[in-house]
């Protein structure tokens, strides 16, 4: 057999794990791999921050089920992935790192920009491995992405960049570019026990959560069955439509009075497929069926009474099948409270104002937003305004859900776009978490990535002000020095429009949905619009 480099193994594997595109930057320390895709058809996303590239990889995997992949550098790069790492690793989404290192015969050495990068990724990842000769890397590419897949999570791979181009033989496969999902069925004894509380109950509430992703179907007949009012956690808001009329919304900090009053009221809690950390916003006592894939998170944020281990799909249709006729009267009630709390949101956002407010600003996104969008939401004030005031029919939702970190929503927007070529992107962001990681709307430009980026400018971090406010301090160091982000857009090769009334908000949508550029929507909103 004769020999290839091991880099050119790694690209040809990456092709049969179906990786399109990776995000990353050149340096000296992966200057080998980037010849060997050089050569190749996988498509390299050159971003202007390792950041950037880590957070969409992790969205893109959140939005397909497919691994995303990364690539840095050794010391700076490798330090630049970790939030973005992180990001997946705390929404359990599968991502793929590879990481340079110093050359192999300086390892250990304290050479320039090396670091002991297998402890600096310990606690981000589920496999974390140095490649200790080319023989190795193939086989360990292979294990990496499989534990990224199974574990639900990061893999990170360091590599010396000498070892891509050393020339190997691999005369015996050890091992393949396969993963076989498994299918998980819950125990009819589990089933039973659920069924019991399910019959007995008189006020259910399903509280459904990401597990939802494939089994939205089976959440609303198992509704419809039960006569229970659905909450969807916000990793699940789309999955379940908001134009349902069994769906309540979201529920706490960013949630809906009728969500919140069906709760307290629950004499049954149905935990479908969400693992919802906030005790406070639960029952005082009320009885729970928790429905999940992973066995350890049964009962972990409220005392599950039975616990069923299976995919939620299969689960609901069994439950569903099975349950007799149930009572309306809880439903109806909250069915009306929803109608209600819908004719609030509509006269908030219907309402004149001389300044812009964020609800308005929503409303005309809805109005432009088509049915098959993908919305990239960022972190803070705008993710509470979005949780309540847009309505997602079918729409998909990315998001940073359990870190929260700010400057996730251009990257989600970015990952967005490549998974979806045709797909309309928009991106919900405000001044504090764009100009985070801005410098990649350039990267936007440079793909030929079209996509709406709508700013929301108050000069504040207002979800923090407001925090501050309840936390009955005075308000200190939130306010942010203004940046004309139009100007930017522009600057970077896009489109930008400063939008300061509804009128002029409408004009720039209408020409941001229309143009085959990336757009930013430099939208003024109320400085004092609190959102807490």
């Amino acid at each position: 057999m004769f020999e290839r480099t091991a880099g050119s193994h790694v690209v040809e594997l990456l092709k049969q794990w179906d990786v399109g595109h990776i995000y990353g930057m050149p340096g000296d320390s992966i200057n080998e791999l980037m010849e060997e895709l050089r050569k190749e058809d996988i498509r390299f996303i050159q971003i202007r921050h390792e950041e950037t590239g880590a957070l969409a990889a992790s969205a893109y995997s959140k939005l397909t089920g497919h691994i995303g992949v990364c690539l840095s550098i050794a010391g700076p790069g490798a330090i630049h992935l970790q939030n973005g790492l992180y990001d997946a690793k705390k929404d359990k989404t599968p991502v793929l790192a590879i990481v340079g290192q110093v050359t192999s015969s300086a390892v250990g050495t304290d050479t320039f920009q090396e670091l002991k990068l297998e402890s600096m990724f310990e606690d981000v990842s589920v496999y974390n491995r140095r490649v200790q000769n080319a023989e190795q890397l193939p086989d360990m590419l292979n294990q990496a992405v499989r534990a990224a897949y199974a574990e639900k999570g990061p893999a990170v791979l360091v590599v010396s960049d000498d070892l891509f181009s050393t020339k190997i033989k691999r005369e015996q496969e050890m091992t393949s570019p396969e993963y076989s999902v498994p299918h998980i069925r819950a125990a009819e004894e589990d089933l039973q026990e659920a069924l019991k509380l399910l019959e007995s109950a008189k006020k259910p509430v399903i509280l459904a959560g990401k597990g939802a992703q494939n089994a939205s179907g089976e959440v609303l007949a198992f509704s419809e069955k039960l006569k229970a009012p659905i909450i969807a956690s916000l990793p699940a808001k789309g999955l379940i439509p908001d134009d349902y009329p069994n769906n309540l919304g979201q529920l706490g900090q960013l949630g809906t009075e009728p969500s919140e009053q069906a709760m307290k009221q629950a004499d049954l809690v149905i935990l479908a497929g969400t693992a919802y950390p906030y005790r406070e916003y639960l029952p005082d006592k009320a009885p729970a069926i928790q429905i999940d894939l992973e066995p350890r998170v049964i009962g972990k944020y409220y005392p599950a009474t039975v616990g069923v281990v299976g995919e939620l799909g299969p689960a609901l249709a069994w439950l569903t099948s099975k349950l007799g006729e149930k009572d309306a009267g809880f439903l109806n009630q909250f069915q009306e409270k929803r109608r209600d709390w819908h004719d609030k949101l509509h006269a908030d956002i219907d309402k004149q104002t001389d300044m812009l407010q964020p609800q308005q600003v929503l409303g005309e996104i809805q109005h432009i937003m088509e049915r098959d969008a993908v919305v990239s939401l960022d972190v803070g004030s705008i993710t509470i305004w979005t949780a309540k005031y847009l309505q997602l029919t079918g729409q998909k939702l990315v998001l940073s859900s359990w870190l929260g970190t700010m400057g996730c929503g251009l990257p989600g927007a970015i990952a967005a776009k490549l998974a979806y070529p045709e797909r309309q992107v928009v991106a919900i962001v405000g001044d504090g978490g764009f100009s985070m990681g801005m410098q990649d709307f350039v990267t936007a430009v440079k793909y030929e990535l079209p996509m709406v980026v709508v700013v929301f400018n108050n000069q504040k971090l207002q979800l923090i002000e407001d925090e501050q406010k309840m936390a009955g301090n005075k308000p200190a160091h939130v306010e942010l020095a203004n940046i004309d982000f139009a100007a930017f857009a522009i600057a970077c090769g896009g489109e930008g429009y400063t939008v300061k009334t509804r009128a002029e908000l409408q004009d720039a949508l209408s020409k941001a949905k229309a143009s085959k550029q990336p757009v930013v929507i430099d939208a003024y909103v109320d400085d004092n619009s609190s959102v807490l």
